[in-house]
């Protein structure tokens, strides 16, 4: 199966990290020292590149900002949620995992990948239903870190949260009504991180599989943040809490 990726940090990153490219097109129009990394990387793996007219890169990929690079790759590889678990493993690190409750806007979970590669979460668990996967907008607003953090997709996610409190994994559940702020919690055991749906929040039976709910002070008029947002807030609290028990 294959699929198209589209913007010049989307396709210089999927050559870097090994992905497969079948073809790469490169616009007439596009500035050459936007492109010239990415000629350089294909010619060095044999990718073949093609140059056309802007249009043509408008019709292959019509709906996302392409900003004259797209290109034909093998279609991503979903892994388990025991992969995620192992990564931590094989890495001796705690385990950090971000869990999605049905997010449904493509640039959220390419901020959040992007968040993710950043803050050195071990990988994000998605469901199969009601929620957006790894498609070409995702890849371009990840910036290509879409590369580099594996995503389970699973088809329960409340099994799911059941599988990992077995494995030890701790459930923290992103919510405005919590009584308890991020600030206040411990994010230094291992743990997994519900981030709910950009209009619902977290699902009910979700939230009651958590084993604590956690929020964001809230000083304005509007009472939340953008998913993306919140979630980065989030795992950077948790890069602040492990290094500080680091140092």
């Amino acid at each position: 199966m294959e699929e198209w990726i589209a913007g010049k940090h989307s396709v210089l990153e999927a050559l870097r990290s090994g992905r497969t490219i079948h073809k790469i097109w490169i616009a007439e129009q596009a500035q050459k020292h936007h492109t010239l990394p990415i000629v350089a990387e294909a010619k060095k793996q044999n990718v073949v590149i093609q140059f056309a007219d802007k249009r043509k890169l408008d019709q292959l990929v019509s709906d996302v900002p392409h900003q004259g690079v797209v290109a034909q790759v093998t279609a991503h590889d979903y892994v388990e949620v025991s992969d995620l678990l192992e990564r931590s493993r094989s890495r001796n690190e705690v385990p950090f995992l971000l869990i999605l409750d049905e997010i449904e806007d493509p640039h959220n979970l390419g901020s959040i990948l992007r968040s993710a590669d950043c803050t050195g979460a071990h990988g994000v668990i998605i469901p199969k239903r009601r929620s957006v996967g790894l498609t070409a907008t995702v890849s371009k607003t990840s910036a290509g870190a879409v590369e580099y953090v594996p995503v389970a997709r699973v088809t329960n996610i409340a099994q799911t949260i059941d599988s990992l409190k077995e494995e030890g994994v701790w459930v923290a559940g992103a919510d405005v009504e919590a009584t308890q702020l991020v600030y206040e919690a411990d994010f230094k055991m291992p743990l997994a991180i519900v981030i709910g749906n950009e209009n619902r929040g977290i699902g009910r039976l979700i939230k009651d599989k958590c084993d604590f709910l956690v929020k964001l002070p809230m000083h304005g008029q509007i009472n939340s943040l953008n998913a993306s947002v919140a979630a980065s807030v989030f795992m950077y609290e948790v890069v602040r809490q492990r290094g500080a028990a680091r140092s």
